[in-house]
């Protein structure tokens, strides 16, 4: 190898994490090339001695003072012991899949009952300390890539993820049957739990992901609480849809009421005639249908309250009327004589209390006022 100057550097896949230069026991003058992504540690005799960032490099006694005592000028300056290269890559790698091997033993915190979980997810690493991945993991190897990194990591993982994923979720009190809303937060907290036990080899947790839960799916526990807490949210689902239901109808009710409000006012403008004037038509027929309609003094007030509907005229048409009612010998225009009260007739009573019942009603009707509704009650005395 004697004049021999090599050129020691790594082009290769950015899926390898470390790999080991073939070259050996190079000269002092070879030339070491680190790329930007890249890192590089010089070892003598199974010793890490120096790092090397991105650049050119002499493998000279300048750049590696140990190295130029140890150099046998004698022996056309190679060094007679061991010198090797390993190159790390220290881009991050992406979605570098985890997952349990076996379920997790978890408390459920909502409902308190004990059950089985398993989950997996997504995670990027990078390699934040060559040496320490070095001595820790890599060891001899010629090459340390994603695959064999997950192998190393696979038990790791198990040992470290799946008591925390069940800590994480009884100290988060997430329920297992609300998960799915829940799954970037416990990422974030698996993660924050994760990142120093990945420090301790050399490796940066960049980010962590959990993408699936792997529920119990057909256990009785786990079916029979999933009940109810389906039967929870849809209860309250459904008394509030009826709740929007009744405001809905209570508003349709109020509008079709304004709807006919304004129809019927309109109707009475059309015909000319006012609401109080149709109470009053209403009073009218419930006294043309009371029981006594056939009584002589009856059809007086009803034809005083229909004289009233036609402009305030109660007490004139009620005087016509006691005038239609005159014996056929009294001559026109002459005072009646009336004739002599009964006493103690019990029927005459009845009828005169049923007359001022009906006239209350078409006062409180607003049919007759106060002054018209006295006048009328004064002739209704003035014939007993």
């Amino acid at each position: 190898m004697t004049g021999i100057t090599h050129i020691i550097k790594h082009e290769g896949d950015t899926g390898t994490f470390i790999w080991k230069h073939p070259v050996e026991d190079f000269n002092a003058w070879s030339q070491l090339i680190v790329h930007e992504t890249q890192e590089a540690i010089f070892f003598l005799n199974g010793q890490a001695l120096d790092l090397f960032g991105p650049g050119r490099h002499a493998l000279d006694a300048q750049n590696i003072p140990l190295l130029g005592k140890l150099l046998n000028r004698p022996t056309g300056d190679v060094t007679p012991f061991h010198c090797e290269v390993y190159f790390i890559n220290k881009t991050e790698q992406l979605a570098v899949k985890w997952g349990t091997d076996s379920k997790v033993q978890y408390m459920e915190p909502a409902y308190r009952f004990p059950l089985q979980i398993g989950a997996s997810g997504e995670m990027s690493l990078r390699v934040d300390d060559a040496r320490k991945l070095l001595l820790k993991i890599v060891g001899t190897g010629t090459s340390f890539d994603r695959e064999t990194l997950v192998q190393t990591f696979r038990a790791f993982l198990q040992a470290r993820v799946k008591p925390r994923l069940a800590r994480v979720m009884q100290e988060g009190k997430i329920s297992i049957f609300e998960t799915d809303m829940h799954i970037g937060e416990l990422s974030e907290m698996l993660h924050a739990r994760l990142r120093d036990d990945f420090a301790d080899y050399g490796i940066a947790l960049e980010r962590f992901f959990v993408t699936a839960i792997a529920k119990p799916d057909g256990d009785r526990a786990y079916e029979k609480f999933k009940e109810i807490h389906l039967r929870q949210y849809a209860d309250v689902a459904e008394a509030r849809i009826r709740q929007q239901v009744g405001v809905i109808e209570q508003q349709t009710e109020a509008r079709k009421m304004v709807i006919e409000a304004e129809a019927l006012a309109e109707k009475r403008a059309r015909e000319g005639f006012t609401y109080q004037q149709e109470r009053g038509f209403d009073v009218a027929e419930k006294v043309a249908q009371n029981e006594a309609v056939g009584n002589y003094s009856n059809l007086g007030i009803g034809l005083g309250m229909m004289g009233g509907l036609a402009g305030g005229m109660g007490a004139t048409v009620a005087g016509i009327t006691a005038g239609a009612f005159r014996p056929a010998d009294t001559p026109t225009g002459q005072p009646a004589t009336p004739p002599p009260p009964a006493t103690g007739d019990t029927g005459d009573a009845a009828a005169f209390k049923l007359k001022i019942e009906k006239l209350k009603i078409m006062k409180e009707a607003g049919v007759l006022s106060d002054e018209e509704f006295e006048q009328e009650k004064k002739n209704i005395l003035g014939t007993l």
